[in-house]
């Protein structure tokens, strides 16, 4: 369905195809053009990056606009995203410029603000967006930090935001409590509809033992991840244990790291899916595991993996640290250990696979709670909310999906 010429006209900004960034780039495609918004999307048209997006989005291409980040020879547009986004907006011209990571900006943005460099007059109250990690609004009095919460201060004061979304609701809230008036909002990290799905007939599809407990471990190569601490615990596992740890997404290039998942592997205490997988693969692994490993180093804001492992029904084993840790002990997902201690998670380890069936099912209400917070219909929600009473078309109806928006 296209939106009419007269509907409320946003330009979304995403310069990235990794990770997350084309989910989320769909989700708020299609709730947005699901409730009658005309989209321009500002998108990194180079070759490599052009064939995952199209791959990704397919025939929602042809319901947007499109403008490239970057020239035909791979230069910017112009120098810095701040720069870009408002070459961008001043070819778009439209009522709204929305970032899905306001990262791309926040910091040289608010850095610049406290010093009284401003944006570009044009983009004052049209910029919004998901901002994933706000650590200049933490107690931390870094001159860094300070500075840049000067500038976030003189922005809100002076309404160059439609809307801020926050994924972290605790520091959501403390922000709406400093600062009442701001168009400050939570929106939960959400896992895909129909997530759940039955364990025996996952198995089979992936060809795992039906008699093994099974720790899935889901995320890319990074450190920070935890990937190491995971294989450290399960290598200390005694050779006739019951477990196994199954790993899906990109394998890391560390040889050592790459080595001793082999031994896991020859041991029949490891399987790996080493490929970026699509989401009937992501969903299967999610329904194949009893247990999600989140064993996160210095992790800073939410994570999608633990909203999947609560909308898939499996218990998280986490560390103690952050916001994931917080949710964990606040919502009873799981079992906690000692962020960066690999025989404290090899204990949690143990304790998980010795758990009865009873003491398993216990989690399944908590667990269930807390995966009707994070729902596709709930992040819709939350997003629509945030431009409710901010764009608005001639009916007044922008805040509601059209018949048949998934």
């Amino acid at each position: 369905m296209t939106a009419r010429p007269d509907a409320p006209h946003v330009l979304i900004y995403e310069p990235r195809t990794e990770g997350h960034h084309l989910v989320w780039l769909r989700y708020f495609m299609e709730d947005l053009l699901g409730a009658g918004v005309r989209l321009t999307l500002a998108l990194d048209r180079r070759p490599a990056a052009w064939e995952r997006i199209q791959a990704h989005l397919q025939t929602m291409l042809a319901e947007v606009m499109t403008l490239p980040i970057f020239e035909s020879d791979g230069a910017p547009i112009a120098r810095g995203h701040l720069a870009s986004l408002a070459a961008c907006q001043r070819r778009a011209k439209a009522d709204s410029v929305f970032l899905p990571s306001l990262d791309e900006i926040a910091s040289a943005c608010f850095r610049r603000a406290a010093l009284g460099w401003l944006p570009e007059a044009a983009l004052k109250g049209r910029l919004g967006g998901v901002y994933f990690r706000p650590r200049m609004l933490l107690p931390a009095r870094s001159p860094n930090q300070l500075l840049k919460r000067a500038g976030f201060r003189r922005m809100l004061r002076q309404r160059w935001f439609r809307q801020i979304l926050f994924c972290d609701e605790y520091l959501c809230a403390a922000a709406q409590g400093r600062h009442p008036d701001a168009p400050l909002f939570f929106l939960p990290d959400p896992f895909p509809d129909h997530f759940a799905g039955p364990r025996t007939d996952a198995r089979r599809a992936l060809r795992l033992p039906d008699d093994k407990t099974i720790f899935l471990f889901y995320g890319g190569p990074y450190r920070r991840k935890g990937l190491p601490l995971a294989v450290e615990a399960m290598l200390g596992l005694p050779l006739d244990c019951c477990a196994l740890l199954l790993c899906v997404g990109e394998q890391p290039q560390d040889e050592v790291l790459s080595r001793k998942l082999a031994s896991l592997s020859e041991r029949g205490l490891a399987h790996c899916l080493g490929w970026r997988v699509d989401n009937e693969e992501e969903k299967t692994a999610f329904a194949a595991c009893d247990f999600v490993l989140l064993p996160y180093l210095q992790h800073f804001g939410s994570s999608a993996v633990l909203a999947r492992a609560a909308g898939a029904g499996r218990i998280a084993i986490v560390s103690d640290e952050g916001l994931i840790g917080r949710r964990v002990r606040d919502h009873g997902l799981g079992m906690l250990f000692a962020s960066g201690d690999a025989d404290a998670l090899r204990e949690c380890l143990r304790r998980a696979f010795q758990l009865s069936a009873s003491e398993r099912a216990a989690f399944a209400p908590a667990l269930a709670r807390y995966a009707s917070t994070c729902t596709r219909e709930r992040f819709r929600e939350a997003l629509l909310r945030s431009f409710s009473g901010q764009l608005t078309g001639p009916d007044e109806t922008f805040c509601r999906p059209r018949e048949g928006a998934r």
